[in-house]
C-alpha cells in the first residue's frame, strides 16, 4: 500500500475554528499548538496532560510521538513534536473538552 502524506482540515461546528491536520501512516498527527486549538485550552494545560499520559504509562511516547519539519512564520524550518490519534483521544478525555468531541474531517 502506497503511503502518501495528506493534509486534512478540521472545522469545529461553530464554523470559527479550523485546523490543518497531517495524515501520515494512517493516523492523524497534531502538534501542541494544534491540540490547544482543538480542545480550546492553553498550551501549558495541554503540556501537563501530555506529560501525565506518558508519566502514568498510558501510552508509550516512542510509539505515538513523531517529529515533523514545519515552517515557521520567519520562514525557517523547525522539527516539531506531533502526537498521533491515540494521544489526541487520551488528551481529549483528560481535558474534558466539548469541542474535542466535535471532530469532523472534511
Amino acid at each position: 500500500m502506497e503511503n502518501k502524506d495528506q493534509i486534512l482540515i478540521y472545522k469545529a461546528s461553530d464554523g470559527e475554528t479550523q485546523i490543518d491536520v497531517q495524515l501520515q501512516n494512517e493516523t492523524i498527527w497534531l502538534n501542541r499548538q494544534q491540540l490547544s486549538i482543538l480542545f480550546d485550552r492553553d498550551i501549558k494545560t495541554i503540556g501537563k496532560h501530555l506529560n501525565n499520559v506518558f508519566k502514568e504509562g498510558e501510552l508509550e511516547q516512542k510509539t505515538v510521538v513523531a517529529k515533523f519539519a514545519t515552517t515557521a512564520k520567519d520562514g525557517k524550518s523547525y522539527e516539531t513534536e506531533h502526537y498521533n490519534l491515540d494521544v489526541i483521544i487520551s488528551v481529549g478525555y483528560r481535558v474534558k473538552s466539548k469541542r474535542g468531541t466535535q471532530l469532523k474531517l472534511n
